[in-house]
């Protein structure tokens, strides 16, 4: 009762005219940005840090938290349309969303991936208002061995239990870990497949990794096969709204991916790309069960469900950052510079010493989820009317919109040729039948998984079972060999039916 009567306060501040009206320019400047490959929310912020330091600390923080949460909601919309995912945490929603529009079902992917967002945005922040301190000690119990299995389960998760080939997913997620260590190594100064470039010594972006392989790479695939398969003109927008089979085919996958989601906001571990993909395996897992074949082909769960977990970890990571000062995503770092600038130190004390923001903001992220949804699902069908612009017009323009994006983020010319070039990698990728996703994920959690096993074996002075020590560690570890284990009776019971019916259709 304490926690509903201090949010209730919060309410009172947030609700104030210009607070509303900070949030406003918050939530509709985070969802331009997310749209936007490159730029992102963490961009916005670091551009709004300098010019809000006259508004009050509560005023500031309620646009911040309104570009932040924009930021996720915006960044579907070009991941559904374009397969190019305005955030890396919207990539997963490009599996199925661009198939679904590819056939005329873009209002109905962009309205399951706007609900989804706003109720698994509402659930995060009722969690982060009643259950902070059991949210901050889930993320003090998090250690290296812990990230790391943790970003081990992702690994083989996305490999080789969602992955149709186990073999092929294995090689896709060597490939995406090789694209991680390019650069210099931070702890030990060594250069890793530069090649003497030193414009690779940097290493390479994950926006440009993910704009080359979802972008360029289906560009340059749709152009390889324009000869070898009928024209199919104009992508038909459909009708604008979702059927009742639609919502019934979405409320588990968004139930279900909020579920997911929560947690992973909480404690340091990547972002939101570890639950977007653990979320899209499990509704492939359990469509495959119901003998479901509409996944690769434009399933609404695969959009449902992963939109859901992407935009629970929002609200969840702001737990770490208000009650310990620590930043899980370069929104928050900023965010978390910010508090500083203002003389406020995040951290256990902050819920007493500075309870009036904190609840003001808590409050502010119930009124942006609303006006998100207010401001998005309108314009749903109006967004999908952008799939009626003629392929080659379309796709001209995704290679422009991606480059500018590209270039924007760092002006750098580099980046450009480096995203071209990766778009060539994801053309042999579809041209040999490789799967994406461990590409994506590789990259994404490589370093995360090299640092932290690093830095367990610092502690144990290289003693592996360092790794095994933590329950957490071994109920995942134990997840995925429960996982392989399926897999592979899975497998040799397909091989031994198939095998049963070739002798049946011999005889």
């Amino acid at each position: 009762m304490d926690a509903f009567s201090l949010l209730l306060g919060g309410f009172a501040e947030a609700l104030t005219p210009m607070n509303l009206l900070w949030c406003l320019i918050g939530v509709v400047l985070g969802t331009a940005v997310g749209v936007l490959p490159g730029l992102g929310s963490a961009m916005a912020v670091a551009m709004l840090v300098p010019v809000t330091f006259k508004l009050d600390p509560t005023g500031a923080f309620i646009m911040f938290a309104g570009v932040y949460f924009g930021g996720q909601f915006g960044g579907a919309t070009t991941a559904i349309l374009l397969n190019t995912p305005g955030q890396s945490s919207s990539l997963v929603t490009a599996f199925e969303g661009y198939q679904m529009a590819r056939r005329g079902r873009a209002a109905q992917a962009l309205a399951t991936a706007v609900i989804g967002s706003f109720l698994s945005s509402i659930a995060a922040v009722a969690l982060v208002s009643f259950f902070a301190p059991s949210l901050v000690d889930l993320a003090v119990n998090f250690g290296p061995a812990e990230y790391f299995a943790l970003a081990v389960f992702a690994f083989l998760a996305t490999s080789a239990v969602v992955s149709g080939d186990a073999l092929r997913g294995l090689a896709s997620l060597g490939i995406g870990l090789a694209l991680a260590v390019v650069g210099i190594d931070e702890q030990s100064g060594a250069t890793r497949l530069a090649f003497g470039s030193p414009q690779l010594l940097d290493g390479i972006s994950i926006v440009v990794i993910t704009v080359g392989l979802l972008a360029i790479g289906e560009v340059l695939h749709v152009a390889s096969t324009a000869g070898k398969r009928p024209a199919t003109g104009t992508i038909e927008s459909g009708r604008p709204w979702m059927s009742r089979d639609d919502l019934r085919r979405s409320w588990r996958p968004w139930i279900r991916g909020t579920a997911v989601g929560l947690p992973f906001g909480a404690i340091p571990a990547g972002g939101s790309e570890i639950p977007t993909f653990l979320s899209y395996g499990a509704e492939k897992r359990l469509a495959a069960r119901r003998g479901s074949s509409e996944f690769g082909s434009g399933a609404i769960e695969g959009v449902a469900g992963p939109e859901a977990a992407n935009n629970a970890t929002v609200a969840t990571s702001l737990v770490p950052l208000l009650g310990l000062g620590l930043p899980t995503s370069a929104t928050a770092a900023i965010m978390l510079g910010a508090f500083q600038q203002y003389g406020i130190q995040p951290g256990p004390l902050l819920f007493t010493e500075e309870a009036d923001l904190v609840w003001a903001l808590l409050a502010s992220l119930f009124v942006g989820s609303v006006m998100l949804l207010v401001l998005n699902l309108p314009f749903a069908p109006i967004w999908a009317k952008l799939l009626k612009i003629p392929n080659n017009y379309l796709y001209a323009g995704i290679v422009v919109f991606a480059t500018l994006g590209v270039y924007a983020a760092k002006s750098s010319l580099t980046d450009v040729i480096l995203m071209y070039c990766i778009g060539f990698l994801g053309l042999l990728l579809r041209r040999f039948d490789f799967p994406i996703a461990p590409v994506l994920i590789g990259a994404i959690l490589g370093p995360l998984a090299e640092s932290e096993l690093r830095r367990a074996m610092a502690i144990s002075q290289g003693e592996i079972g360092i790794l095994f020590d933590s329950p957490i560690a071994l109920g995942l570890y134990g997840i995925i060999l429960a996982a392989l284990v399926i897999k592979v009776v899975g497998t040799l019971r397909a091989r031994t039916t198939r095998q049963r019916e070739d002798r049946k259709a011999g005889v």
